[in-house]
């Protein structure tokens, strides 16, 4: 199982073709207390860079974006009654949507583990 994360703190765990997008424990960080997430339907399809979700905070609203492009396979619907889920456990339970990669070449142009902690420490 391989993660790859943007520089837009959104990370795909793949699994086989299919990839679980969040967003990062930085990212949950620098929001706040999540209060409302809004996911997509299951069957859309997303494009890389496109809009996949949108995840409010006390602090602000942030659009969450597709880091590969893919079918919506599934939502996490424990987010609509409990969105601080994204707070307690951003890289685990608090994933955002599943989808089915359709062009894993993608990922190539996405960041490790290591090189998205170089680029936190760089911004941080």
């Amino acid at each position: 199982m391989t993660t790859r994360y943007t520089k837009d703190h959104e990370y795909v765990r793949v699994e086989g073709d299919a990839g679980i997008v969040g967003i990062s424990d930085y990212a949950q960080a620098q929001l706040g207390d999540v209060v409302f997430v809004e996911l997509p339907a299951v069957g859309k399809t997303l494009a890389k860079g496109a809009e996949a979700a949108v995840v409010e905070s006390v602090k602000a609203a942030s659009e969450v974006y597709a880091p590969v492009s893919g079918e919506v396979l599934e939502v996490n619907s424990l987010l609509e009654d409990t969105p601080g889920t994204v707070n307690e456990d951003a890289a685990g339970r608090g994933w955002f949507l599943k989808l089915r990669i359709t062009n894993p070449s993608e990922l190539d142009g996405l960041l490790t583990e290591e090189q998205y902690q170089e680029f936190v420490k760089s911004i941080s």
